[in-house]
């Protein structure tokens, strides 16, 4: 039968439906293309701390901005939340996912500060192929990883300042990485009274 299960033609790219597409990356292209991108700022820059925070976590917001835009789009029909942790819990779960391929180890509040929530992974992609040579100290390229959350809480209308931070585990070489997100006070306050 000539016809059946025929595929629309579109006359224009802009006409295709927007697909999920494949999803996932080679882990080595990745790891090639971040350490590129590592390299080459670093080249750019005096020191680790404008590194870390000029370059790496600029180039993870525009990421985190994007993914947002794209996630929303697809997943919640043009729709984004409107309540801190719900965002939070966004973050932690889908864009994890979707990044990473897996939700992350976990999401805690900070029990010194209100304000404060901290996501951790116990050893986060973006360090995991990464040597740090002595000269660098304590240069962590999760500072990447900082960026792109603080795009999709940008993005989302909750600003917030994202440091990545090594924490050491008893009994373990490497230690996990914790992305610590610090709120307004009044933005924590209104989550509070919600």
């Amino acid at each position: 039968m000539i016809g059946v299960g025929k595929i629309k033609q579109y006359s224009n790219v802009l006409d295709k439906p927007l697909s999920k597409g494949k999803q996932e990356v080679s882990l080595s292209a990745f790891a090639f293309l971040f350490s590129e991108l590592v390299q080459y700022n670093q080249t750019q820059v005096d020191n680790i701390a404008e590194l870390e925070r000029s370059r790496l976590e600029d180039a993870g917001y525009a990421v985190g901005a994007r993914v947002l835009e794209l996630l929303c789009h697809r997943d919640k029909g043009n729709r984004r939340e409107t309540r801190l942790l719900g965002i939070l819990s966004f973050v932690h779960s889908t864009v994890w996912k979707v990044l990473f391929g897996k939700v992350a180890d976990s999401l805690e509040k900070g029990t010194e500060h209100e304000d404060e929530y901290m996501i951790s992974e116990k050893e986060l992609l973006v360090n995991r192929f990464i040597s740090i040579p002595k000269d660098m100290g304590t240069f962590n390229c999760g500072a990447f990883v900082a960026g792109i959350v603080r795009g999709v809480l940008d993005s989302a209308g909750f600003p917030a300042v994202v440091t990545a931070h090594f924490v050491p585990v008893e009994g373990q070489q490497r230690p996990r990485t914790t992305i610590l997100i610090k709120f307004a006070e009044e933005d924590a306050r209104a989550c509070k009274l919600l």
